[in-house]
């Protein structure tokens, strides 16, 4: 299983830039990149801040994703 996320699109949504989430969510530009890419999965700390920021439920930007084989 693997963990899918919805942030870039609905940052994109809300017409909000990446470097201004990044620094509301106090992390790199990069970090937030490597993020919306699946390359990398956030903490439960930031998982959920960021959950806050857009003042969505947790399972609307995040999903368990079964692998294929």
């Amino acid at each position: 299983m693997s963990v899918v996320n919805h942030i870039r699109k609905i940052r994109e949504e809300k017409k909000i830039p990446q470097k201004e989430m990044a620094r509301a969510l106090e992390v790199s530009r990069q970090t937030m990149t490597a993020i919306e890419k699946g390359k990398y999965n956030p903490s439960l700390e930031l998982s959920l801040k960021i959950a806050a920021y857009f003042d969505m439920p947790f399972d609307e930007i995040f999903y368990l994703e079964e692998g294929k084989g």
